[in-house]
């Protein structure tokens, strides 16, 4: 794997594993499929691609993030949905050691390499994707369950979506 240890976010890195891996998952990691009506492999892919990108593993401290390789276990942030918005978000708004997200209010502030979090009818946030490419303006997003490369951000059955502007302590 070529991971680069650095204070700052490669979105070309993170995309171009999102590319990669978008429609056949990387063996290396532990593939979630859908149990029941729930779940499924969207965050840890989404994490997969943060970490490529530069973003580093956070294993102690009030809010981690990580994947263990060794021993196939993980940390609820780098699984959920959810639990990976509100880890960004926390690591942004109380400055902690890690990747941090920003929600900001329209798709212009929005690069390849940021993240878009999707909310259910039931006001739960239950997906995620990575930009990985724009058409006019418009981002298109690269996903894990269903398995995706380049589609339209739009999901029909999205009652609101976040939109996560992706940065470490470094980047401007």
């Amino acid at each position: 794997m070529n991971y680069r240890n650095t204070s700052s976010y490669s979105r070309n890195l993170a995309v171009n594993y999102a590319i990669k891996y978008a429609l056949t998952p990387n063996p290396n990691y532990k593939y979630f499929s859908i149990y029941q009506t729930i779940g499924g492999d969207c965050t840890n892919f989404t994490s997969q691609c943060l970490h490529a990108g530069g973003a580093p593993m956070v294993f102690s401290g009030k809010n981690t993030w990580w994947y263990n390789i060794r021993t196939n276990k993980w940390s609820v942030s780098w699984a959920v949905a959810g639990s990976l918005y509100w880890y960004l978000k926390i690591n942004a708004e109380k400055n902690l050691y890690g990747i941090k997200g920003t929600e900001v209010p329209s798709l212009s502030s929005l690069k390849i390499g940021d993240l878009i979090f999707y909310r259910n009818n039931k006001g739960a946030i239950a997906h995620s994707a990575i930009i990985t490419s724009f058409y006019n303006g418009r981002p298109f997003i690269s996903q894990h369950t269903f398995n995706a490369l380049n589609i339209t951000y739009v999901k029909d059955w999205a009652s609101k979506m976040h939109f996560i502007k992706i940065w470490l302590s470094s980047d401007s």
